[in-house]
Formats: structure tokens, C-alpha cells, sequence
């Protein structure tokens, strides 16, 4: 089947292919990173531009049918089942201007294609544990970046959107043009338009100590009550997280770990190697280590330090905030994933917030989690000996740490989304309540339904 045969009209509308489930090219267009979830739209534009966006936009509206977008598909939680799918994985241009430490990247570009534009200017942007993820899908969320309580939010640094409306107009939105929406695309995900570009600010490279420490996991009492009294002592170039990481045997994971239940220390220090090493003492002499690679290093190398899958995987993830590490938080999170415990997530994450995520912008955005000094965050791989277990023992984690949870959750890191009193966790009561006013004005028509939206109300 040719474009053309697909669909007469999409097709003349952009300069870019159409296809169908028909087409063999369908598939590839509509993976996601995230395997556990199969789209099935009934076209899939693989978009080349900002116009091949907007006019699918218009053309899906005046047919009557939702629109989703996907670049890399890291974020995927629910299937698009119809409609039409925006590819922007195409669309990967990034353009840095040194004098001004600004980059300008298109919709599909990954946080790798900036690192490498940018390092060799000095300059990076605020990246989250991997730089494998889109650019765009994690700043419209926020964007935590790994060094989060150094730098701030990566939404705080956008200088201007070109973004897509639900009425098909490709709009330029910053500070001073259409505030509300500029709000709104900071923090907000993809609730009012589908955007086709950013400018944001770059930072300059910071010396690097960093990487990772795997212990026993039979020392996680001992190490999350550690880590709990020694990150309120840490200075904000100090970022972190303590993992419950439960191995698969799998080849290409180094032997020592292969297979086990291991704490996972990762460690992102802006500083020397001699203060690093120094701040960092406590947690070393806390636990015998099995795998030790903390150091100073090359900031190309920054993705050892989470050492995230690079791989697609089949996984379904959820999120909460904490307002501090209590005694009984502690035990919750032991009794639900600690040594001992059949669990089948293969990831329990607690990570250190607080520092520069604390503070709020000069221009206010739509960005959760500032007042929380933890995440947890836990992920499930749905291998077929574990992916019946997984749904339960996420509900079952998050239920357990509702008692000392602020009751909200980062909207990248959230999960599948369920009912409105779900979705509304990503953000504070009166965030949400605009976010809905600002759909409804973006997206009268609830042209943008699928992934974590909000409800058009007025």
C-alpha cells in the first residue's frame, strides 16, 4: 500500500510518508523503548517538519480523530489505539549557539545528540540518568535532571517553544507571547500542543566525581538508614540515589552482580575528586562493597552512573514523593522490597531531591516536586514469570508509602495513568486546576487524549 492509498487527503496534506497497519514501515514508526505497550493507530505520520505537524493536526481535526505523538517512546504507559500517531523520531536537528549557551532542538532529538553538539563547547543541558531519552517528552515533564539539586528542573532553562495547538496552528510561545501556554509546556506534558521545537539554556560542563557502588543487599537496613542521615549533610553538588535493585541472570550484566539482590548507590558529584571522596566516606565504610567505580570522570561518560537500559524493555513503572525519610517509611519500604522479600520489581528507587529543585523560577511553571526531598520511584520488568505480579506489587509499594508520601508524584515518572484523581497526583490541586483551564483553551476539542492528559475543564 502507498501513501497515497492510505489516506488521499492526510497524505496530500504534508510533505512527508503515511502509513497504515498495511505497510511493512508501520511497525518501526510506532515502537515505543517501552515493549509493553503495542500502538495500534490507524495512520502514523512520520513527520519530517513543523508543518508536516500542524497539518496532520488540522487534518485529524476536521476527520474526528485524537492525536498522539511519539519521539522515542521512553514514556509510553498507555497504547494508542487510534487515531493518528505523530513520529517525530525523525526530527533530530540541534543547533548550539556557544556565545549565547543556548541549544534549539527539534522534536525527536535525544539528550545525546545535545551532549555531543555541546560538550565540545563546554556546555551541557540538564539531561535526566540517561541521555538516551527525547528531549522534548522530558522537559514538557519537568525534567529531572541528574544533577537536579545542583542545576534545577530542565523546564527551568527553556527559553521558548514552537508547539502545535489543537487548533493546527504552529504557534511561537515564550515568557512574553502566550505566558499561559509557555506555563503550561513547563511542567505540564502534553496537555496543550504537540511540540516541534525548544530553546533552552546550556550550563557549563561540571567537573565530575561520580558513578556507582554496588553492596550486598542484605545491608539495606543499615544503608537506607545511612543514606537517610547522610544526605541531610550533603551540599547541593552532591546528587544521589539509593536503589534496591534486584538483577536478572543475564550475560551481560558483570558476574558479581549477575543474578543478585544489590544495593545500588548512585553517586553525580559537581566538585574535585578529593572532596567527592571525602562527602562520600560515610556511605563507603557503611557496607562492604562488591563493585566500586565512584571517580572522577569524563562527562561523556555520565551515563554510568544510573546505568540505565539502553535497550527496549517491557516494563510498567510508578512514582511517589516523600516529605522526608522517617523510621517507619524506611520500614514500609523494606517490608514491600528489603532482603528477604519475594518482589518482583526489579527496581526500587529513592532518590535525594531538595537543593536547586526547591526553588521555584523567576517566570512560574507547571513543575511538581518542589518541597519533596525524596522520590521513590520502581519499575517491573514484565518477563512472563513475573509480569502477572507486577501491577500488585506496585499498588502495593505505593500503598504502603502513602502514609509519608505528599501525596503527588512526578508526571514523567508516574506510570499508566488511571482514573482524573490519579492523574491529578502529578501535580498540586491548583497546577491541575489550571493545566485543565489551559486545555480547554489550547484544546477546546480534546484533540491530545492519550498519555497522562488532563480533563478540558473551564
Amino acid at each position: 500500500m502507498t501513501t497515497l492509498d492510505a489516506n488521499p487527503e492526510l497524505a496530500a496534506s504534508v510533505s512527508c510518508p503515511v502509513f497504515t497497519p498495511a505497510d511493512p514501515e508501520y511497525a518501526d514508526e510506532i515502537a515505543a523503548f517501552n515493549l509493553a505497550v503495542t500502538h495500534t493507530p490507524e495512520f502514523v505520520v512520520a513527520a519530517r517538519s513543523a508543518e508536516d505537524v500542524a497539518a496532520t493536526v488540522r487534518w485529524a481535526a476536521g476527520a474526528g480523530l485524537p492525536v498522539a505523538v511519539q519521539a522515542t517512546g521512553h514514556g509510553a504507559n498507555l497504547a494508542v489505539d487510534r487515531g493518528v500517531l505523530i513520529s517525530t523520531r525523525h526530527m533530530t536537528g540541534v543547533e548550539i549557539d556557544a556565545a549565547a549557551r543556548t541549544a534549539t532542538v527539534a522534536a525527536g532529538a535525544r539528550w545525546k545528540h545535545v551532549l555531543e553538539a555541546s560538550l565540545p563547547h563546554g556546555l551541557v543541558g540538564l539531561h535526566g540518568s540517561t541521555t538516551d531519552v527525547g528531549v522534548v517528552g522530558y522537559t514538557v515533564g519537568g525534567g529531572l535532571p541528574i544533577f537536579g539539586r545542583t542545576c534545577g528542573f530542565a523546564a527551568n532553562l527553556v527559553r521558548s517553544f514552537d508547539v502545535v495547538t489543537g487548533d493546527g496552528r504552529l504557534r511561537h510561545v515564550d515568557a512574553e507571547h502566550e505566558p499561559e501556554l509557555y506555563w503550561a509546556l513547563r511542567g505540564g506534558k502534553g496537555n496543550v500542543g504537540v511540540v516541534t521545537s525548544l530553546t533552552f539554556d546550556l550550563v557549563p560542563t561540571p567537573q565530575v566525581y561520580g558513578g556507582a557502588i554496588f553492596f550486598p543487599g542484605e545491608h539495606a537496613p543499615r544503608l537506607l538508614a545511612a543514606y537517610r542521615d547522610w544526605v541531610r549533610t550533603v551540599p547541593e553538588a552532591m546528587c544521589s540515589a539509593l536503589v534496591l535493585l534486584r538483577l536478572p541472570p543475564l550475560p551481560d550484566i558483570p558476574e558479581p552482580l549477575r543474578g543478585q539482590f544489590v544495593v545500588h548507590l548512585c553517586i553525580a558529584y559537581a566538585g574535585s575528586a578529593e572532596d567527592g571522596a571525602r562527602l562520600l566516606a560515610p556511605l563507603r565504610d557503611a557496607a562492604p562493597a562488591i563493585m566500586d567505580t565512584v571517580a572522577e570522570m569524563d562527562y561523556a561518560d555520565i551515563d554510568r552512573v544510573f546505568d540505565d537500559p539502553d535497550h527496549p524493555v517491557p516494563a510498567k513503572e510508578g512514582c511517589t514523593l516523600l516529605g522526608e525519610l522517617t523510621d517507619d517509611a524506611v520500614a514500609a519500604l523494606l517490608e514491600q522490597a528489603g532482603p528477604g522479600v519475594q518482589c518482583p520489581l526489579v527496581m526500587v528507587q529513592l532518590r535525594h531531591l531538595g537543593g536547586a529543585l526547591d526553588r521555584a523560577p523567576e517566570t512560574a511553571d507547571a513543575v511538581t516536586g518542589r518541597g519533596a526531598q525524596f522520590s521513590v520511584s520502581a519499575i517491573g520488568m514484565l518477563a512472563p514469570q513475573v509480569a502477572e505480579l507486577v501491577p500488585g506489587a506496585l499498588s502495593s509499594l505505593l500503598g504502603a508509602l502513602a502514609p509519608y508520601s505528599t501525596g503527588r508524584s512526578m508526571v514523567n515518572l508516574h506510570g499508566t495513568p488511571g482514573d482524573d484523581a490519579d492523574r491529578s497526583r502529578a501535580w498540586d490541586e491548583q497546577t491541575y486546576a489550571r493545566l485543565c483551564r489551559a486545555r480547554a483553551t489550547y484544546d477546546p476539542a480534546g484533540l491530545f487524549a492519550f498519555g497522562h492528559a488532563v480533563s478540558a475543564a473551564s
